[in-house]
């Protein structure tokens, strides 16, 4: 080991600089929110990007696949086998939209809608757990800013 390296010991971690920046700390407040998600989404077998599709469909019942890319930013081709997946599972169904013959509208099944009720309650409660620290208006104000980067 060279001489200059072995006089520093490090004690105390300087990280001011990564977390002056946006992107670690949304990063680390993600990771410290998914891990849980995770585990709490299982037990609905859904993935983050399953519970986004569904939950869309639950509060925008007719909505197109299209309309679904554009909102998640999702490639089509994903999206087919994902539909295709909820679909088996008998949570999805494909219905003709009403005022454009060329597109179809997604809709939740009776199975489906019992399940996004579940879902969405634990969702909610996975979100109050783990920003706890905050209060109801920091938690908006929160959202507020980070919507601010991506819409």
């Amino acid at each position: 080991m060279p001489a200059d390296e072995s006089a520093h010991h490090v004690t105390k971690i300087d990280a001011s600089y990564l977390e002056s920046l946006v992107g670690y700390n949304a990063r680390r407040a993600a990771l410290a929110i998914i891990d849980r998600f995770l585990e709490q989404m299982a037990v609905y077998k859904l993935r983050p990007v399953d519970f986004s599709v569904l939950s869309l469909i639950t509060h925008n019942p007719g909505i197109t696949s299209r309309q679904l890319c554009s909102t998640l930013a999702i490639q089509p081709p994903n999206l087919v086998g994902m539909i295709q997946a909820l679909e088996k599972r008998e949570l999805v169904q494909r219905r003709p939209h009403p005022h454009d013959g060329r597109a179809i509208g997604l809709h939740l099944t009776a199975a489906g809608a019992k399940l996004m009720q579940d879902a969405e309650r634990t969702a909610s409660e996975v979100e109050l757990a783990a920003t706890h620290r905050l209060s109801s208006t920091e938690r908006k104000t929160l959202m507020r800013l980070l919507q601010k980067i991506y819409i």
